[in-house]
């Protein structure tokens, strides 16, 4: 089954040097709420989920824009795309190639995370079936709901992670950084910081 949802991210943009940098932060065990058919489910992702991807260099994960293949950002393949976990968070640095920064898709996906527009991070992924992976999900009651329960992913295949406008947590935001050797950034106004 493949998953769509959105979830909690901090979003950021930088430069080094000449290359544009998108980093995020996807926290691990954030609830979310997604509506599939006029029914509401809750799930969350537990640190380690993301393992057997992150323990293989050479699955390939692609930063979309909007979950479309046709939009691609960053490629763990060709070294543009560096993920990391630890037991609060997934992490990611995405260096765009300068020689890309006039591709439309690039070109306004770099406009709208600075402008705030695009504040979420989607993973796409696939829930292993049992006979592979036996301990692949859980589900749990909602303290003080028990007709309600949640779903907490512990292993998924991640092939995707994309920027995307609505997240599903509203904690979830995007920053804009400008790093300069002699400035420090001064928030702005909300989701912007400049030098």
């Amino acid at each position: 089954m493949e998953n769509r949802a959105t979830w909690a991210a901090g979003l950021e943009l930088r430069r080094q040097g000449k290359r544009p940098v998108i980093a995020g932060r996807f926290n691990f065990n954030e609830l979310a709420t997604l509506a599939d058919r006029g029914r509401v489910r809750k799930e969350r992702i537990a640190p380690g989920a993301f393992d057997f991807t992150l323990r293989n260099e050479d699955r390939e994960v692609n930063l979309l824009f909007g979950h479309s293949f046709d939009m691609p950002l960053a490629s763990r393949r060709n070294g543009s795309l560096v993920l990391r976990a630890d037991d609060e968070a997934l992490t990611f640095d995405a260096t765009i190639d300068p020689a890309l920064e006039d591709v439309t898709h690039i070109r306004d996906a770099l406009a709208m995370l600075g402008a705030g527009l695009v504040t979420g991070i989607s993973p796409g992924f696939r829930v292993p079936p049992k006979e592979a992976v036996p301990d692949n999900e859980r589900l749990d009651p909602e303290p003080g709901n028990p007709k309600v329960l949640i779903r907490t992913i512990l292993a998924l295949v991640l092939y995707e992670l994309s920027l995307v406008t609505r997240p599903a947590y509203e904690a979830s935001q995007a920053e804009l950084r400008a790093l300069q050797q002699a400035a420090h950034p001064v928030r702005n106004k909300p989701g912007v910081w400049l030098p």
